[in-house]
């Protein structure tokens, strides 16, 4: 084969049609190619995904209703699921399982201490029938997704709390609270965000002016003292559903500086371009001009921000919480659960109620992946 029948050959190749198809594909095609690329980042999606799935069907996948407590089982350890037992001949036999209790009295501290029994087997099941609750509160159901077959029996996979509530069905309610403020946050931030900043950026002058120094007013108050004094001006007799809007509103208030800011600049360094003076000049609103001219142009980028964003949101209402002044019991959050593991005998005697911070952890970092992922497809063409 002759040297140019080999650059035919090369230039004819699968990964010329490749790159061919990739150069002839759409903005949204492109953007999709480059974050599926970024592994980190599409798996962390993938787990968003799931974590939001839980936070959807909360009541269906935890075991037990959140405030439902064993004054038998008090500071229990973890149950691990073993998926093979044995018949009395011996032959090996698929029964999912986790062994019971035994307790006795510490003679130093008079205290109960919970020990596995692997004498007694509690059979474990999926789709079993346990305690009554409302899915979504208007589906009347008792249907759980795993749990044991006999409900007088113990079953705790996290453990349990203080009062006997199982940790792990409280941690499932926790994360529809705790990730709906992050979202609901974000949406009443990027409202503000892209409005305020959109106002300031594309009229500039005296609304320019006054929403800066709004702005640098709010970015120079220490954010968690400014928390903490809105959020203990809220009366303790308010429900728990009016606390939960007043902290997702004082945190939005809070958190739309920075996006403000950012789409100032980008409109300042637009409102010039000739395709806005020519939908000036062609007599189209200024409504108009800045929502559908202004604001997609940079729709990618509102979303890597809008991204970074939640994990801050989620912080500050786990923050609050731990504190004491924002949600408080009995709603659930990660936050109201972290308050458990808040004296030293806790950590000491029961290490798995420290369970909703790792659930921060792990949500935090996701979002932090997602959004550099996001980031960097925004712009497909960059290396």
């Amino acid at each position: 084969m002759t040297g140019l029948d080999q650059g035919v050959s090369a230039a004819t190749g699968p990964e010329h049609h490749e790159q061919v198809a990739v150069g002839l594909s759409s903005q949204s095609r492109l953007v999709w190619l480059k974050f599926r690329g970024h592994r980190l980042a599409f798996w962390s999606g993938v787990l968003l995904l799931l974590i939001y799935a839980v936070a959807i069907l909360a009541e269906f996948i935890a075991p037990k209703t959140p405030d439902a407590y064993d004054p038998r089982f008090t500071m229990v350890p973890p149950q691990g699921i073993h998926f093979f037992t044995r018949d009395g001949d011996g032959a090996l036999r698929f029964q999912p399982h986790v062994y019971g209790f035994s307790s006795q009295r510490d003679p130093k501290t008079l205290r109960r201490v919970f020990a596995m029994d692997e004498t007694v087997r509690v059979p474990v099941g999926l789709f079993v029938r346990g305690e009554p609750y409302r899915l979504w509160g208007l589906v009347p159901t008792d249907r759980h997704l795993i749990g044991p077959l006999d409900q007088s029996q113990p079953f705790y996979l996290l453990g349990s709390d203080r009062l006997g509530r199982d940790v792990l069905s409280r941690l499932v309610y926790g994360t529809r609270v705790s990730m709906s403020i992050g979202l609901v946050g974000v949406t009443a931030s990027l409202v503000l965000g892209v409005l305020l900043g959109g106002i300031s950026g594309y009229f500039g002058g005296t609304a320019d002016a006054v929403i800066q120094r709004v702005i640098e007013f709010i970015m120079s108050v220490p954010t968690i003292p400014l928390w903490m004094g809105l959020a203990a001006a809220i009366p303790v007799t308010w429900s728990p559903v009016l606390v939960y809007f007043m902290i997702t509103l004082i945190i939005s208030l809070i958190g739309w500086t920075a996006l403000a800011r950012e789409v100032r600049g980008r409109f300042m360094s637009w409102r010039n371009e000739p395709f806005v003076i020519a939908a000036r000049l062609d007599g189209t609103r200024q409504m108009r001009i800045i929502t559908r001219h202004l604001v997609p142009g940079f729709t990618s980028h509102i979303i890597a921000s809008v991204t970074l964003a939640i994990p801050a949101m989620i912080i500050a209402e786990t923050s609050l919480s731990f504190l004491g002044i924002g949600l408080r019991p009995p709603v659930v959050s990660w936050g109201v659960l972290l308050q458990e593991a808040q004296n030293i005998r806790s950590l000491a005697e029961a290490p798995w109620l420290l369970a909703p911070g790792v659930a921060v952890i792990v949500t935090v970092l996701a979002l932090n992946f997602l959004g550099d992922g996001l980031r960097d497809a925004a712009d497909p063409y960059s290396d």
